[in-house]
């Protein structure tokens, strides 16, 4: 590979930290370090790598708050489905973030 082509993108990483994280969920720390290692060295980068981590957090937390809001308008259990919908997304994130964040950047910072 020469020095002026890329070896990956973001894209990429996310797709491959997502389904990583699906197909090792059972692993819970060691599962996301692996599959943010191998989304780290798609994205070649470090900043890549991060943003590749964070951004399907912040659309998770998009989708699920306007959902929410959505069956918010039911009365009563569309409000507390909502509540728990949002909390539980929100802890499914954090949980699953801080080792996909040090796996991302020990991948991209062993990328070639």
């Amino acid at each position: 590979m020469t020095e002026g082509t890329r070896r990956g993108s973001m894209l990429s990483a996310m797709q491959w930290m997502l389904g990583l994280s699906f197909l090792l969920f059972w692993m819970r720390f060691l599962g996301g370090l692996i599959a943010g290692f191998v989304g780290g060295r798609k994205a070649g980068k470090v900043p890549e790598a991060i943003l590749a981590v964070i951004l399907p957090g912040f659309v998770l937390g998009i989708l699920t708050f306007l959902l929410g809001g959505i069956l918010g308008g039911i009365p009563i259990i569309g409000q507390l489905f909502a509540l728990v919908a949002g909390m539980g997304s929100l802890l499914l994130s954090f949980m699953n973030v801080l080792p996909l964040l040090i796996g991302a950047v020990l991948g991209a910072l062993t990328a070639k």
